[in-house]
């Protein structure tokens, strides 16, 4: 689960990271961040082993500075958003259809074009924080959905284990269960797992 990140309350705690090999334009996203009050910024000048430097310093949030980003460029940066879980900006200087829709797949929080403005940094860093929190909510509950719907079905199989093998109606199934997790002081589904794997074994 990604950690929620809060653009207004915890303003001055925010660690951001810089990612850019050419130290002028970082220096201009340097100032741009401290004008707007965050302290907390450290630049990545070096592309070779990024996702472990970004690992090092464990940011809230990353910026990423590229001029005229090549493909492969552009793809490493891809897995690194994919990789990291965190909110992600990208400055590039010029792209294509492609690439935005590269970076929208790859979990870019905000892919900016030319947009590389001092007075703009703040806004744009509000927008790529409030569209990651947005994104991992949605993806939170989704996994969320997922995780309950392989559970009913856990729970659905154990029922059926033993409705075939004590005769049982299914609600007597069920009641067996929950009996047994409320003594065990477990969760129905522990329980209907341990049902399925002692049927396995007497297979």
């Amino acid at each position: 689960m990604a950690r929620p990140i809060h653009a207004h309350t915890g303003r001055r705690e925010l660690k951001i990271v810089i990612v850019d090999e050419s130290p002028i334009r970082s220096l201009i996203l340097e100032e741009g961040l401290r004008d707007a009050g965050f302290t907390q910024v450290e630049r990545i000048g070096e592309m070779h082993n990024l996702l472990k430097h970004i690992y090092a310093s464990d940011p809230d949030v990353i910026l990423i500075d590229l001029e005229n980003p090549s493909r492969d460029t552009l793809e490493q940066m891809f897995q690194v958003s994919r990789a990291v879980r965190r909110p992600i900006a990208m400055f590039v200087d010029q792209s294509d259809t492609a690439s935005i829709q590269a970076s929208v797949d790859a979990g870019v929080s905000a892919y900016i074009v030319d947009g590389l403005k001092k007075e703009r940094i703040k806004s744009i860093l509000d927008l790529c924080v409030s569209r990651f929190n947005a994104f991992s909510k949605l993806q939170d509950d989704l996994d969320q959905a997922k995780s309950d719907l392989e559970e009913r079905k856990t729970i659905e199989r154990a029922k059926g284990i033993l409705m075939k093998a004590k005769k049982l109606s299914e609600e007597d199934a069920y009641k067996m269960m929950r009996g047994a997790a409320m003594r065990e002081n477990k969760k129905i589904v522990e329980i209907a797992r341990s049902v399925i794997t002692a049927a396995e074994m007497f297979k």
